[in-house]
């Protein structure tokens, strides 16, 4: 079995990583000029390598219960963390224009991805990081749809457009010719391409997180709002960790499915409502409290989760 220790070393060079990300945006060495471009870089072209070599030749991606109920998995665990946010922001006082939908925005979506994928493929392997990236499929599409809607206010046909975005064509496209079976015809030299693109993917994100955050680090009096930090904590790291692992156990998913969700239950707030409560009129410096609050507490807690997600679920 898998223990706490061994979980830490595998989520310290993620941290690391987002640390030396805080340091070489402090120091110069990444300009806020280039965050643009790198990001285009990560989504466009490195992701959809990596998704691309998680899912080619994946057996697991073969079977029927390893497309669809991922998908409504990462879409439905979403939709908890909404309804759940709103219910513990309107008890901690938060009301509408005054903090209440960034709060639930924001601790409603954990780390999907940057986080979740080492571990994955570290602790259950390959088989299991391509039914992640169907599962974070899903959560985008709410994302970007019922989630850009509790920004707002009003719908927004902007979010519909950034569903059709390379990861997400990627995944269709790999499953697709996975299912056909391929895989088996694909050039060596694709691979030896694809491979190393794909390896750059998680450190230049998380490098591009710790720069995104390091703006914040200053400001340790903003940052620190006992309220939502304790209740975003508490939420986040907390009551919807044992709701996941609940219906993880008790639910007729696969194998794989079940190893992806219990990482996906241990998870902080993802980085992502950082960006897009700047864009939709959200509250930028209380999705930086979420984030930040629930990372650090998370680097204690999240191995805890996931020991104790594998013994519940008997994996």
């Amino acid at each position: 079995m898998t223990t706490y220790w061994q979980i830490l070393g595998l989520i310290a060079p993620v941290l690391a990583i987002i640390g030396i990300g805080i340091l070489v945006r402090r120091y110069g060495l990444l300009q806020k000029e280039a965050d643009v471009s790198l990001m285009r870089l990560v989504v466009d072209l490195f992701f959809p390598c990596l998704i691309f070599e998680a899912i080619m030749g994946n057996s697991a991606m073969r079977e029927s219960s390893n497309i669809l109920p991922p998908f409504l998995m990462g879409a439905g665990t979403i939709l908890l963390g909404y309804l759940f946010g709103f219910w513990i922001g309107k008890g901690l006082g938060f009301s509408s224009g005054k903090g209440l939908r960034t709060f639930a925005f924001s601790v409603g979506i954990y780390n999907y991805g940057y986080i979740p994928i080492p571990l994955v493929e570290n602790i259950f392997g390959k088989e299991a990081l391509g039914v992640l990236f169907v599962h974070n499929m899903g959560a985008m599409v709410v994302i970007w749809t019922v989630g850009v809607l509790i920004l707002a206010g009003t719908s927004s046909l902007e979010g519909l457009r950034k569903l059709i975005n390379a990861p997400n064509i990627s995944i269709i496209l790999a499953i697709s010719l996975n299912g056909m079976g391929a895989a088996d015809y694909v050039p060596e030299m694709v691979h030896s391409i694809a491979v190393p693109l794909g390896a750059c993917a998680v450190p230049a994100a998380l490098l591009l997180v710790g720069a995104t955050l390091e703006g914040y680090l200053g400001k340790i009096k903003e940052v620190f709002d006992w309220k939502v930090c304790t209740g975003a904590t508490l939420l986040r790291l907390g009551l919807l960790p044992l709701i996941f692992l609940f219906l993880t156990k008790y639910l007729p998913l696969s194998e794989e499915l079940k190893q992806v969700m219990v990482v996906a239950s241990a998870m902080p707030a993802g980085i992502f409502p950082l960006v897009i409560a700047r864009h939709y009129g959200g509250q930028p410096l209380m999705a930086a409290q979420v984030i930040i609050s629930t990372t650090v507490i998370g680097l204690i807690v999240i191995p805890l989760w996931i020991e104790f997600g594998i013994w519940f679920v008997e994996l």
